[in-house]
């Protein structure tokens, strides 16, 4: 297992694309009103404007797995609870995010082959 993307929830996409964009000196790959996406060094680190509608607290690491439904179910089995369940994303790219016992969130992503 990988990481696979790390999400920052920023609900005003301009100011904290401005920021980021100074802050990494490097331009978004992609920029919606969605999803904004850097390459750090071959490191997606994306912004995204519903994160805390989507249950984010912080900054969130994603896991690339497989088999999203298991990695979940194993997850959920070890004491982790379930914040959004799995949820297509487009393009072919599933999520999930948990939180661990200690109420620590940890994402795991999955992309189908394209």
């Amino acid at each position: 297992m990988s990481n696979h993307t790390i999400v920052i929830p920023a609900a005003d996409l301009a100011p904290a694309t401005a920021f980021y964009r100074t802050a990494w000196g490097t331009e978004p790959h992609t920029e919606t009103p969605y999803y904004v996406g850097f390459n750090l060094d071959g490191q997606e680190i994306g912004l995204n404007p519903q994160g805390e509608r989507d249950g984010m607290t912080g900054p969130v690491v994603y896991w690339s797995t497989d088999d999203l439904a298991a990695k979940v179910a194993e997850v959920e089995a070890a004491g982790g609870t379930v914040v959004r369940p799995v949820t297509e994303v487009g393009g072919g790219t599933s999520l999930a995010l948990l939180t661990d016992p200690a109420g620590n969130q940890v994402g795991f992503i999955t992309q189908a082959d394209g």
